[in-house]
């Protein structure tokens, strides 16, 4: 596999050399000084609030071989200084960064699997990497690095012997799903759901699919793997199976791969499928109907990929969930908190709340939070969640935030005990609330959007029972 050397980065980037060796050969990219290793090129990157440019210097100082660098005026003692150093000089460093992780995307001729949806996108991630590594060498997103920042720099990584990128592309606006797609060429795209995230600044489902479907616009000879169950990529499905190659998971519709005989467990669940003409006994090791789901979506990749049946298997069996999304802390007394508050939306929620009921448990305590970014939609939004608190087998209501009034409302509203559902301004006295009120074999689920951290609650919890 080709390196990329600085020469490489001049021309894709139509940068100017200040100082240093053009055939230098580049190892990693890193727009943090504080994490920089030695022979890493710097990239300064300038946002809104912050520019990273004015810490060129520091990068330098702290092992980086090169910087790429805006806006910035050198005198001859800077070059002096740094002579056996390159220092690249660009007209924008988010350009340059785009077009030079375009540039190392070329160079490999690998299976490119990009994951897209309203929710689920990072557990669906992780399943259909661990199942794709069973075969493939891989380089995936790390954790939620799946923007125009995270995922430019994912690739421009990768190692030179990695055999198949699978990348995880998030999005707020129109048009960020499309940067991504030109940059990342992706063979394979999944749209995993259209829910309601981020429906304050798109206006409608229908826009979010819009925007979502942006993920074909870089795409090469693509296979477009999507949720059959999920109402309007079912619609879309039937208005464009004739046109674009379509792969579909599914267990209520119809579908390429649908899971049959699902039996839901409280630490997993099991069904069967047919398998390239062999029925197949699945185990999927974390809970949750939708967990299942993500697990079709991950089959469906094995099989593009031409990937063994027990090695699809194994990848589903051996994957682990990122933290903070479903992730189960047991305390004592046989207490177990769900902390799921990574991200949130009405559509999460509702999967969150039907996990829990499958849990065994003394009492449901459900912790929630606002979704954020619902715009003119936050009060039919809460209020829907409200509506499918009473729907589900909840003895606790406990809730913080602005719009997480109107669960309570709502909940009010669908006869809850009003005994039983506890509002605080202050999301901090909800810790204390909890350490009073926990009991042997509670199951308390914790469900926000990422600003609000809960998790912190739920880490709180953790280390306060462990001192008892």
């Amino acid at each position: 596999m080709k390196n990329i050397i600085i020469k490489d980065i001049l021309a894709c980037t139509g940068g100017k050399l200040i100082t240093g060796n053009e055939n230098v050969v580049c190892k990693e990219f890193s727009k943090d000084t504080r994490t920089i290793k030695e022979g890493d090129i710097y990239i300064g990157i300038k946002g809104e609030n912050f520019d990273g440019n004015v810490f060129w210097k520091k990068a330098l100082d702290n092992g980086a071989m090169g910087v790429i660098i805006q806006d910035v005026e050198f005198d001859k003692n800077d070059i002096e200084a740094y002579q056996n150093k390159v220092i690249i000089k660009v007209e924008d460093t988010l350009q340059a960064l785009y077009k030079l992780a375009s540039y190392k995307r070329d160079i490999y001729d690998v299976p490119v699997v990009a994951i897209t949806g309203s929710v689920g996108k990072t557990s669906t991630k992780d399943l259909v990497a661990n199942v794709v590594a069973q075969k493939y060498k891989i380089c995936k997103t790390i954790g939620n690095n799946n923007n125009n920042i995270g995922m430019p720099f994912t690739i421009l990584n990768a190692p030179n012997d990695i055999e198949a990128f699978v990348l995880e592309m998030g999005m707020n606006h129109f048009g960020e799903i499309h940067l991504l797609s030109k940059i990342a060429k992706p063979n394979i795209c999944i749209i995993t759901n259209i829910g309601t995230s981020h429906i304050g600044n798109l206006g409608s489902r229908e826009n979010i699919l819009k925007a979502k479907l942006e993920i074909l616009d870089g795409a090469q000879n693509p296979y477009m793997v999507v949720n059959n169950d999920n109402d309007l990529l079912h619609k879309w499905y039937e208005e464009n199976k004739d046109k674009i190659n379509i792969k579909t998971y599914g267990i209520n519709e119809k579908s390429d791969i649908q899971a049959k005989e699902i039996q839901l467990h409280e630490d997993g669940s099991e069904y069967t499928i047919s398998l390239n003409n062999k029925e197949e006994k699945i185990k999927v090791p974390v809970g949750g109907e939708h967990f299942v789901l993500n697990s079709l979506c991950a089959i469906a990749v094995g099989k593009l990929l031409n990937i063994e049946n027990e090695d699809i298997k194994r990848g589903i069996e051996t994957f682990s969930l990122t933290k903070n999304r479903m992730e189960i802390i047991e305390l004592k007394n046989g207490i177990k908190l769900i902390n799921d508050a990574y991200n949130s939306s009405v559509e999460s929620v509702k999967a969150s709340l039907a996990y829990m009921n499958h849990m065994k448990a003394n009492r449901r305590i459900a912790v929630l939070g606002d979704i954020l970014e619902t715009g003119e939609f936050a009060e039919q939004l809460h209020k829907e969640i409200g509506k499918i608190v009473c729907e589900n087998q909840v003895d606790i209501l406990i809730c913080s935030g602005e719009s997480a009034k109107y669960i309570v409302e709502s909940a009010k509203d669908n006869g809850f005990d009003e005994k039983h559902i506890y509002y605080f301004e202050n999301k901090a006295e909800i810790t204390d609330v909890l350490k009073q009120m926990m009991q042997e074999e509670d199951v308390i689920l914790f469900k926000a959007s990422n600003g609000m951290r809960f998790f912190d609650i739920a880490e709180k919890i953790k280390i306060e029972s462990n001192k008892l």
